[in-house]
């Protein structure tokens, strides 16, 4: 007997990290020291010591249900971003700048390139964030998973300077929201996801002209990463007073999560155009409206609450860096929550 009969190929998770190594080599900063293959990372904190007050951000996450998908699609390359964006977004929603991350993947059967696939994925979120990629874990778990089937998560760490950390407290009743587009359904609610729609090859290859892609590819897109946007609208001179990012919960749990007391977020639902995606989500799964909104970004990824004269600057900042940007609301007084109209 031996650990491959046991179940776990040492030699294929050489060859894993043999293949990843040409993906990671894509999110280095100047700061990391050391290589890949290390016991741990090692990163450089000699630029944050110009900072008055620097202050750590953390965020850790996964990408849900959403790999079941990239199990039925056999497509991987992808989900990792999924895996950085839920992190570094939250990062950011702090007013932070990410600066390095590691993954968890952990599989049934250790199939290199597939692993390698996977990490090709998380480092492209890397690249989009300006976070390196310093470490990781791939760890082979026979008779506690399928072997076909993996689950990823990861942690990634930022700084901010304090003076700039976005609280949300300096929200009053005047400032507006501005949301930033989403990519689609990004990777929250696909447990209701996958009870609304079949999940079969068949029904994920079936093309859709209202989503003009396939069902798979539509529900598959990669959650848009918002770091490069928020740090063009702090480069533009706007002070971002709250941010929230739409993940589980939608609109109803997550838009409260950056208010003060006494003041209430109305948001205009037609404020800007609804993906299609979620009107075939509510359609077929015969969804309310208000769960839609308690589940789903809707559409909007990110909110952000900055001063009224500062609205049109921000847009402009958002669109310069790429982004899709609308004025969906306002703050008002009143009781702490979301008030859809």
């Amino acid at each position: 007997m031996d650990y491959k009969k046991a179940g776990v190929d040492i030699e294929a998770g050489y060859r894993s990290v043999e293949l990843m190594k040409e993906h990671v080599k894509r999110t280095m900063r100047e700061e990391v020291l050391g290589g890949l293959g290390g016991f741990s990372g090692a990163f450089s904190l000699a630029k944050i010591k110009n900072m008055e007050e620097p202050v750590l951000l953390s965020g850790t996450d996964g990408c849900g249900t959403k790999v079941k998908l990239a199990f039925l699609m056999d497509k991987h390359d992808t989900i990792g971003i999924d895996a950085v964006a839920m992190c570094v977004n939250d990062i950011a929603c702090a007013g932070g700048e990410p600066l390095f991350f590691l993954d968890y993947i952990a599989c049934g059967k250790n199939y290199p390139e597939k692993i390698a696939a996977i990490v090709s994925g998380v480092a492209e979120g890397c690249v989009q964030s300006d976070c390196a990629l310093i470490g990781g874990e791939t760890a082979e778990h026979p008779g506690l998973m399928p072997e076909e089937e993996y689950d990823i998560a990861g942690f990634a760490v930022g700084v901010v300077d304090k003076k700039e950390l976005i609280t949300g407290q300096e929200i009053k009743e005047g400032d507006v929201l501005v949301g930033i587009a989403s990519s689609g359904v990004h990777s929250n609610g696909f447990s209701l996801v996958r009870k609304v729609f079949t999940m079969d090859t068949e029904t994920l290859g079936i093309y859709h002209e209202e989503l003009g892609t396939t069902l798979g590819e539509a529900l598959l897109a990669p959650t848009r990463i918002y770091v490069k946007a928020l740090r063009s609208v702090k480069e533009a001179g706007v002070r971002i007073k709250g941010c929230s990012h739409i993940t589980g919960g939608g609109f109803y749990e997550n838009i409260p999560r950056m208010l003060p007391e006494n003041v209430k977020a109305v948001v205009k639902k037609d404020s800007y155009p609804v993906p299609a995606i979620f009107g075939m989500l509510a359609r077929q799964g015969e969804i309310a409206e208000q769960m839609m909104y308690n589940t789903f970004n809707m559409g909007i990824g990110m909110v952000l609450a900055v001063d009224a004269a500062d609205a049109q600057k921000t847009l402009d900042a958002l669109q310069a860096a790429g982004e899709t940007a609308y004025l969906v609301g306002r703050i008002e007084a009143g009781e702490k929550g979301v008030e859809l109209c």
